[in-house]
């Protein structure tokens, strides 16, 4: 079978099955500045499929359902932080790209920096035993001769 027989044999089989494939194309809303807003509060908003990419980034379901939402909220009137709020409220404060400092998230803050400091204490006792160590190696050993 020749390559162009195949590959018309290809298109007719798999021709109907492609437009099943298609999604409707993302609906954009009518209000520039309205769109400015929801793009922005979203690329602060985590997916919660993806995890790794911002509402915005994501080709999700789920995240597209997060930016008409964030859209409605925005077309009645709420401000940012009100509808920042209300999706910690309903997602929890995983859905925050940056999270916010609070008593309960404050060892995650704090954290590195003790790491760091137990590092550097743990390296500080190493180096000056092994220093002790090498002293004390070095120390001329008094041998008494034949007795």
């Amino acid at each position: 079978m020749s390559l162009r027989r195949l590959l018309l044999l290809s298109l007719v089989l798999l021709g109907p099955v492609l437009p099943v494939l298609a999604k409707d194309a993302v609906p954009v809303g009518q209000d520039p500045a309205v769109e400015r807003r929801m793009m922005a509060l979203s690329a602060e908003l985590r997916c919660l499929v993806c995890q790794n990419q911002t509402i915005a980034d994501s080709q999700a379901d789920l995240a597209g359902d997060l930016r008409q939402e964030i859209r409605e909220l925005v077309q009645r009137g709420q401000t940012d932080q009100q509808i920042k709020d209300y999706m910690v409220a309903r997602y929890g404060d995983f859905i925050l790209f940056r999270p916010r400092y609070s008593w309960r998230n404050a060892w995650l803050w704090g954290a590195p920096v003790a790491l760091l400091l137990v590092g550097a204490w743990v390296s500080w006792r190493v180096v000056r035993q092994r220093t002790t160590l090498l002293d004390a190696d070095q120390t001329p050993v008094e041998e008494d001769g034949p007795s």
